[in-house]
């Protein structure tokens, strides 16, 4: 096997598969399995870590099946937030000598936004759980709108000066806030819907992760005029020397250069 290995789970890691497929390339997309119905891409599909090929060594597993699979590049499309398997893609590339791309979208600039005056920055999910019981013990903000993902909810679960309205694709199974509700949903989202949603839900606060993309940044063009404060989780340093672009077309083109 000779073909390329795309980290997805995003829709940059979707539209570059179904691309390279029409190009005539192999490819491989890897998933990590932690939404139970992933949207898939075209071509073959690998599902979870790949610690099972060094005893749970999740680098020396990746670099292992790198060298079997005859892998000739590497493409990190994954979340922005998804730091432990882009530090395991940039060691594992490494020691296998496996050229590595990194596509990450762009981040959110507030300056973009109107209303980016509201936003409050966390550099971690606890950071941002202190803000969120801050905003809510000091004043009349009580209604939460908490959109980071079902496996950071639990961070909130200390918090009972507010209601919480936690949207998730798949239901937390951690512990919870004391006053919450579940909304199974999953993107894109439009701006009357989100307006929808944060006007009957008499949201106060928004609680994202800074993913960037037009996926769901909706409620972020929503939140700031309706008077609503938006506490956003920067996103994780990534390797210093990694190569990275931001578009799906320039992934695409070296990916043709790479392999040709």
């Amino acid at each position: 096997m000779n073909a390329i290995l795309i980290l997805g789970g995003t829709g940059e890691g979707r539209e570059l598969a179904g691309l390279l497929h029409d190009a005539g390339i192999e490819v491989i997309t890897s998933l990590a399995g932690r939404v139970a119905q992933p949207r898939l891409p075209v071509g073959e599909v690998r599902i979870g870590g790949f610690g099972q090929y060094a005893s749970g060594d999740g680098v020396t597993g990746l670099t292992n099946w790198l060298h079997e699979n005859n892998i000739q590049a590497v493409v990190d499309a994954t979340h922005p937030f998804a730091a432990t398997i882009t530090d395991h893609a940039a060691e594992a590339a490494r020691r296998a000598g496996v050229p590595l791309l990194r596509l990450r979208r762009p981040a959110w600039d507030p300056a973009d936004f109107p209303g980016g005056d509201r936003w409050h920055h966390a550099d971690s999910i606890e950071a941002a759980a202190q803000q969120v019981s801050h905003l809510t013990t000091a004043g009349d903000r009580e209604r939460v709108l908490l959109t980071t993902g079902r496996q950071d909810a639990s961070a909130f679960a200390g918090i009972d000066s507010a209601s919480f309205l936690i949207r998730v694709v798949d239901a937390p199974t951690g512990p919870l806030p004391p006053r919450h509700e579940i909304l199974r949903s999953r993107g894109p989202y439009d701006t009357d819907s989100e307006r929808r949603l944060l006007t009957d839900n008499h949201i106060d606060v928004l609680v994202t992760k800074n993913s960037g993309g037009a996926l769901t940044r909706a409620k972020l063009d929503i939140a700031g005029p309706l008077d609503i404060d938006i506490v956003v989780v920067d996103r994780p340093a990534e390797p210093a020397d990694m190569q990275v672009v931001d578009t799906v077309a320039d992934a695409h083109t070296w990916c043709l250069d790479t392999v040709g």
